[in-house]
């Protein structure tokens, strides 16, 4: 069990649920619950022989974290793979409830094996065949935007920048009649921006500073966020564009809003395959964020 702040979130729970599921628990020492729920889930990690990872957030001290993913009470466990989260519970689950959360999502331990020898994996999101098998969808239908953002997207969030934008090239002249493809010229050009600029940590340091003297600077505050677009900080991007919103819906002609938009379209994950009249989940962070642009924009 790691206990996860916003500065090790990245690393220990995006980055590893690449390799192992994450299940993340949140909770707070004065809640009673969480403190019968968090042995029990220590000791089942230990039962699961590093099928998931467990995690700890306090809510109260991570109070960005826990608004990322919408958490309206606690204990709430959220189970990451691929840096995406696949589902969750909340309440202080028995035992026997919380073995069929993960049997749902974690491989059979019998499994594993065979898995390790399998000579025709799944091709992993953001791996080499995953991208080659988009690239050839995108050749193959120069004209279907869906499958060319797709592809680009793919490309960016596997942190290939330069390769994404060459593989954007095609549909930059309709761009500004798609949204998806707007929204990829709106990250490209926070990129653009970026590139221009010292070092990240110095340029936004500077913009700190420029919103301090003026807390209405909205120039500097969307120069703060394209910044942080740039560097794949998307909700530290997205709260940025919030502060903008909350003192001025319309600014620059919706300026902040498109571009909040346009984070809210790369950062949503392919829905996931449901049985016929089903309705897929939504993911929870994009859920979240959506929500605060709402209350925002309806206010």
């Amino acid at each position: 069990m790691i206990d996860v702040t916003i500065e090790n979130f990245e690393t220990e729970v995006i980055a590893a649920s690449q390799t192992v599921p994450v299940l993340v628990d949140f909770w707070a020492p004065w809640c009673g619950p969480c403190k019968v729920i968090g042995p029990l889930l220590e000791k089942l990690e230990v039962a699961y022989a590093g099928r998931f990872k467990l995690v700890k957030i306090d809510s109260d001290q991570e109070q960005q974290l826990a608004g990322a993913f919408g958490i309206r009470s606690i204990p709430t466990c959220i189970l990451l793979k691929n840096g995406q989260p696949v589902d969750g519970f909340m309440g202080a689950l028995p035992e026997g409830q919380i073995r069929e959360f993960l049997d749902k999502h974690l491989p059979p331990a019998e499994l594993e094996a065979e898995e390790e020898v399998d000579e025709l994996p799944v091709a992993e999101p953001g791996s080499a065949d995953a991208l080659d098998a988009l690239r050839r969808a995108a050749e193959s239908k120069p004209e279907d935007d869906d499958a060319r953002f797709t592809y680009v997207r793919a490309l960016w969030m596997a942190g290939l920048d330069d390769e994404a934008k060459v593989a954007f090239a095609p549909a930059i002249a309709r761009a500004a009649g798609v949204r998806r493809l707007d929204s990829l010229q709106r990250v490209f050009a926070a990129s653009d921006f970026a590139s221009g600029q010292p070092p990240l940590p110095q340029a936004v340091a500077a913009c700190d500073a420029r919103i301090a003297a003026n807390r209405r600077d909205f120039e500097a505050r969307f120069d703060r966020a394209r910044l942080l677009m740039a560097a794949h900080q998307y909700t530290q991007a997205l709260d940025e564009l919030l502060e903008i919103l909350m003192r001025d819906k319309a600014w620059n002609e919706d300026l902040a809003r498109k571009t909040y938009i346009a984070i809210l379209d790369l950062i949503e994950p392919p829905k996931p395959k449901v049985a016929e009249g089903q309705i897929p989940p939504d993911d929870p962070v994009v859920a979240s964020y959506r929500r605060r642009l709402s209350s925002v924009v309806l206010s």
